[in-house]
């Protein structure tokens, strides 16, 4: 009884110790944006293969994120239409929905660590509907597709974001138990 008291008195001084120690990992930068075209991805980041790269995945992912309808009629009443269009999932099912009118893209950016800049882009396909808004998939699920979202779900897997198109954005992102800071980019690069 008299060693259990001890190995945990030790444990319990040392563990301040790990603490700081994992709060002194480095900084991650994240470029992260909205894009409506693969050249504007590029005049924004100056990074054309990674632009590629995310349009193609989001283009892939398009048809199984987009909200999906019964009818012309009804999701004409929340996009445009000439964006709603017949669509087929990867799994073959047929439905309405909006086209994808841009694309996210999210990537690491090389702050000294190999590695970083050899990772590919995350991406995700974005809708625009009648106001102008922006929505993309919302996260969770199989890889934050709506692939949950039956025929008729609508915007049910979309979640609406405030993300000006074609802008990079940049995200600092420290270690364990630190808080991001976004800053607005405006130059071209990052």
């Amino acid at each position: 009884m008299k060693r259990s008291r001890t190995t945990a008195l030790l444990l319990m001084s040392a563990a301040p110790l790990l603490f700081t120690a994992c709060q002194k990992s480095e900084q991650v930068q994240v470029q992260e944006g909205l894009y409506t075209s693969v050249e504007a991805c590029t005049e924004a980041t100056a990074d054309p293969s990674a632009c590629r790269t995310a349009f193609a995945a989001a283009q892939q992912q398009s048809a199984d994120a987009a909200p999906k309808y019964a009818s012309k009629a009804e999701c004409e009443k929340e996009y445009p239409a000439e964006q709603c269009v017949e669509q087929r999932t990867s799994a073959g099912t047929s439905f309405i929905g909006p086209m994808m009118m841009g694309f996210f893209m999210s990537q690491m950016m090389n702050s000294g660590r190999a590695g970083l800049a050899q990772q590919p882009p995350a991406a995700s396909p974005a809708y625009q509907d009648r106001n102008a808004g922006w929505a993309r998939p919302a996260p969770g699920g199989s890889g934050g597709l709506n692939t949950a979202s039956g025929i008729g779900a609508g915007k049910a897997g979309l979640a609406p974001v405030n993300t000006q198109p074609n802008r990079a954005v940049t995200a600092s992102r420290s270690g364990f138990g630190s808080t991001s800071a976004r800053r607005s980019n405006n130059s071209v690069g990052g």
